[in-house]
């Protein structure tokens, strides 16, 4: 019998106009109409970047946010990103405070899980050097009940899911897994197929989207500015349903969209054509 699938919408997938890295961090639409949106369309999840997160704070507060969510049946939370918590240089004294942030958000809202990330400047850490950090933050995360999620990507120093899960194993925490971006396994050039031998346990989060064959611009402009929906681009979005699924994972399947194109529709039509696109491509898998 084919479990039943509970959606998860990324922060980015609701927040309208916004975009990472861009001008425009906090989203300008309504957190209670992203919220009724989503669960509308049929999501069960939701997920909120940092920025926005403190702009609730400093407005609604979290415990409104999180009877809100709780109102809406959104009961999967996501809470992100965290990079730089194991770098030795400037960096780091403002992914400390971004951190501080997280824990207190997800301790708030009872998230599941806080996504994490590697070096993007092109800084070659060494695993080993991250390793004991790496545990630090599991220890903070299974703190306020929490899981890691890191997820590799393919401009990082941790690329691959089988890079990131040697990361995992090394720090050796059960709150630490890895977040399965199909867009980052793509582009990695990873085998779909041997997603299926990873242990369900490793997993900590999963991501769908779709995109073209090739890179468009570098892969960072790719990544923010022309994923697709799902069953609208070239990725084999059946085979990696099927391998998440052969690893025993159980848990909501996130939907991450950033695109120019998905930025410029109204909301009300964006969300829940985010949701029919990917439960179309759980139908064909």
């Amino acid at each position: 019998m084919t479990p039943p699938v509970d959606l998860l919408a990324s922060g980015w997938t609701t927040a309208g106009p916004a975009v990472p890295f861009g001008a425009t961090l906090v989203s300008p639409i309504d957190i209670e109409q992203r919220i009724r949106l989503a669960a509308a369309a049929g999501f069960s999840g939701f997920g909120l970047a940092h920025a926005d997160l403190l702009a609730i704070k400093q407005t609604i507060g979290y415990s409104a946010l999180r009877l809100m969510l709780a109102d809406h049946g959104l009961v999967h939370i996501e809470v992100e990103t965290l990079g730089d918590w194991f770098a030795r240089d400037e960096r780091r004294a403002h992914a400390d405070q971004v951190r501080r942030d997280l824990l207190e958000a997800a301790e708030a809202l009872s998230a599941r899980h806080i996504k994490a990330e590697g070096d993007q400047v092109h800084t070659d850490w060494p695993l080993e050097r991250m390793v004991d950090d790496f545990r630090l933050l599991a220890a903070q995360a299974d703190g306020v009940g929490a899981r890691i999620a890191f997820e590799p990507m393919p401009f990082g120093n941790v690329r691959t899911p089988d890079e990131a899960l040697r990361l995992v194993q090394l720090a050796d925490h059960p709150a630490l897994g890895i977040c399965l971006d199909l867009w980052h396994v793509e582009r990695s050039a990873v085998d779909i197929g041997d997603l299926a031998r990873l242990p369900a346990s490793a997993i900590a989060a999963v991501e769908l989207n779709d995109g073209s064959a090739e890179a468009v611009g570098t892969m960072l402009e790719d990544t923010l500015h022309r994923r697709r929906l799902c069953g609208d681009g070239a990725f084999d979005t059946t085979g990696f349903i099927r391998a998440i699924r052969a690893t025993g994972w159980d848990g909501p399947w996130g939907v991450e969209i950033l695109s120019d194109e998905h930025r410029a529709r109204d909301v009300t039509e964006s969300i829940p054509a985010v949701y029919e696109t990917t439960m179309a491509a759980f139908a064909r898998a």
